[in-house]
C-alpha cells in the first residue's frame, strides 16, 4: 500500500468500500456509513432494543477487514452523525490518546458492478463534520472533500437522496417513507458497535 495513499498523516480519514478499508494506514475506530441500506436499518434496530448479527448488514466484508485489524467498529449515518461523533470522542477520552478514525462510505453495486453512491459520501461527511464540531477535525484532502459536499448540500439532503441513483431504485419499489427517513439527520442517538459479530448499542 503506498504510504501516500493511506492518509496515515491524519486523524480522521475517508474512503469508498472494502478496497479502502485495506488502502489506508490501519485505524483505531472504523465508522462504516452505507445510508440507503445496512447503516441506517441497523441504526434503526439497534435503537429499537435489538441485536443485528453481522451477517444480517450488508457490510460483513467492510466490517470484518476492520474488525480483523483490531479497530473499533461502528455504524453511522445521516440518522445519527452527531451521536457518532460523541461516541468517538468518547473513545479517545477513555484510551487518553490521539485516536485515528476511517470513515468509510460503502457504495453500492448494481448490474455494472460496484459504484459510489451519493448518499453514503454525503452520510460520511455528516459524519466527519460532526467529528469536527467536536475538534476532531485534522481531517485529510479526502475526508474534508467529503465533509464540504455535506456542509454545502445539506439543505437539499432529501431532495438528492430520493433522486439519488439508490433512492429512485427504492421509490420504485414503493420505499420513498423509508428514503426520506434515512434522510432525516440526527434522528435517533444509538451508535450501534461491532462486538463479537453482531452490532449492538455502544
Amino acid at each position: 500500500m503506498p504510504e501516500t495513499a493511506d492518509q496515515s498523516r491524519y486523524q480522521i480519514r475517508f474512503e469508498w468500500g472494502a478496497s479502502g478499508v485495506r488502502r489506508l494506514a490501519a485505524s483505531d475506530v472504523v465508522v462504516i456509513v452505507d445510508v440507503l441500506s445496512a447503516s441506517t436499518e441497523v441504526v434503526d434496530a439497534v435503537a429499537a432494543g435489538r441485536a443485528v448479527p453481522l451477517a444480517e448488514t450488508g457490510v460483513a466484508g467492510l466490517a470484518v477487514d476492520a474488525n480483523d485489524a483490531g479497530a473499533l467498529v461502528l455504524l453511522g449515518a445521516l440518522r445519527n452523525a452527531a451521536s457518532v461523533a460523541a461516541a468517538v470522542l468518547a473513545e479517545q477520552q477513555r484510551r487518553g490518546a490521539r485516536t485515528s478514525v476511517a470513515v468509510i462510505a460503502a457504495g453500492d453495486a448494481d448490474a455494472a458492478g460496484w459504484r459510489a453512491a451519493v448518499e453514503d459520501q454525503l452520510g460520511a461527511g455528516a459524519v466527519i463534520d460532526a467529528l469536527g464540531s467536536l475538534g476532531l477535525d485534522h481531517t485529510s484532502p479526502e475526508a474534508a472533500a467529503a465533509c464540504e459536499s455535506f456542509r454545502g448540500l445539506q439543505s437539499a439532503v432529501r431532495h438528492l437522496l430520493t433522486a439519488s441513483a439508490s433512492g429512485q431504485t427504492l421509490l420504485e419499489t414503493g420505499e420513498r417513507e423509508a428514503v426520506l427517513a434515512a434522510a432525516t439527520l440526527d434522528a435517533v442517538s444509538v451508535v450501534p458497535v461491532l462486538r463479537d459479530g453482531v452490532f449492538v448499542a455502544a
